[in-house]
């Protein structure tokens, strides 16, 4: 009896431990996924940390440049309407559908923007009506040069009104003249599409009407002191230092000797784009100190009535670059100014009645508006490649 009591006793602890042993085999299987359902969760699930979404490593902003908004009395009367109001924006019907598509897309403005209390005036001393400022932004141009030598034409009266117009104004980038020390002083940065950059503008030219004593700050004429001081403080900052000088001999076709001088000490400071206005006619463009920067020495007239003068006046270059930074795996940027495109533009006017001014890019041209158009393209495109941009001639849109 005791060794069926001892048996049956052993039979029911075996019994158990084969259900103990069932229970935790099914456990351990219960809760290890099977190989196909990991893959699946890794693919589906883990792919942002086993494969980390690439990050965005180039950028590029479009620029163009156009040169001086150079407002004559036979311009402004032209656009008077006859509510005594101005209207200069149909001046700029070819342009605006080139210029709106650009991120960024300069101008200088030659003549002070003083509006109607201080009387507007012409040649030698200008005063525009504030609309031309409004045309232009309508036409998309966002960087706008200010410095030049008819900044005082009005006085300091007329570089307040000009500042408080500009000022008011949204989603524009404009330098060359101040209302203080302060505003003049701090540096500013500024970004599109991931690329910062600086620009700054300096006139080498005064017509002999300084700033008063204590507000050079009205225009910002240039020194190389000056100069050296500004950039630094923003050299390290930015990607590209974009720089607009009013410089050079009016009508020349070429670059004098202190642009030349000026252009490289600029570039030795670490200036990647420099923009030439004040000639009034076109002049070469080049890359300089091993390509680190890229010069246009005179963009022309943009908009003028020299009709009496020779076509070199009314005729100017709007210039395409694409300003472009690379980031590499380390996080280390490299910045370039890459495929200069240009094409040429001229300003027509009638001799006589309602003058209709407009701007028209040459391949909108024909012999009745300008004879001899396409030797006379021919002639500015070979000027300003003359030395060595390779800017390619190509139909801007």
């Amino acid at each position: 009896m005791r060794t069926k009591r001892r048996l049956k006793k052993k039979v029911k602890i075996a019994i158990i431990i084969f259900i103990l042993l069932v229970i935790i085999v099914e456990s351990i299987f219960l809760f290890i996924p099977n190989k196909k359902e990991k893959n699946e969760k890794k693919t589906n699930d883990e792919v942002d940390i086993e494969q980390p979404i690439k990050k965005k490593t180039n950028y590029s902003i479009k620029l163009l440049m156009v040169g001086d908004a150079l407002i004559h009395n036979g311009i402004y009367e032209d656009a008077l309407k006859s509510n005594g109001t101005y209207d200069f924006k149909p001046m700029l019907e070819y342009i605006k559908p080139i210029s709106s598509k650009y991120d960024l897309a300069y101008y200088n403005q030659e003549t002070i923007l003083g509006g109607a209390e201080i009387g507007y005036s012409s040649y030698p001393r200008f005063n525009s009506p504030q609309e031309v400022g409004d045309a232009f932004l309508d036409a998309g141009f966002n960087l706008v040069s200010l410095a030049n030598n008819h900044t005082m034409d009005k006085g300091e009266a007329g570089v307040i009104n000009s500042v408080n117009y500009w000022k008011t104004k949204k989603d524009v980038v404009y330098t060359g003249q101040w209302l203080s020390n302060e505003q003049r002083n701090k540096p500013m940065i500024y970004e599109k599409n991931g690329i910062k950059y600086a620009f700054l503008a300096y006139t080498t030219w005064t017509n002999g009407l300084e700033t008063p004593k204590g507000k050079e700050y009205l225009n910002n004429v240039y020194s190389n002191a000056k100069a050296k001081n500004d950039i630094a403080k923003v050299r390290d900052k930015v990607d590209f230092v974009i720089v607009a000088m009013h410089w050079g001999v009016e009508y020349s076709l070429n670059v004098s000797q202190s642009q030349d001088t000026i252009a490289k000490y600029l570039s030795n400071l670490g200036v990647d784009l420099i923009i030439g206005c004040h000639p009034h006619v076109v002049e070469p463009a080049e890359y300089i100190n091993n390509g680190k920067t890229f010069v246009i020495y005179s963009l022309g007239n943009f908009i003028s009535d020299h009709q009496q003068k020779t076509t070199d006046r009314l005729t100017g270059l709007m210039l395409e670059v694409t300003l472009e930074k690379k980031v590499n795996e380390s996080n280390e940027a490299t910045t370039s100014i890459t495929n200069p495109k240009g094409e040429l533009i001229y300003t027509y006017s009638n001799k006589t009645g309602k003058r209709n001014f407009k701007v028209y890019p040459y391949s909108k041209l024909n012999n009745q508006l300008l004879p001899n158009y396409q030797n006379l393209e021919k002639k500015y495109q070979k000027i300003i490649n003359s030395k060595g941009a390779n800017i390619s001639w190509e139909l801007l849109e």
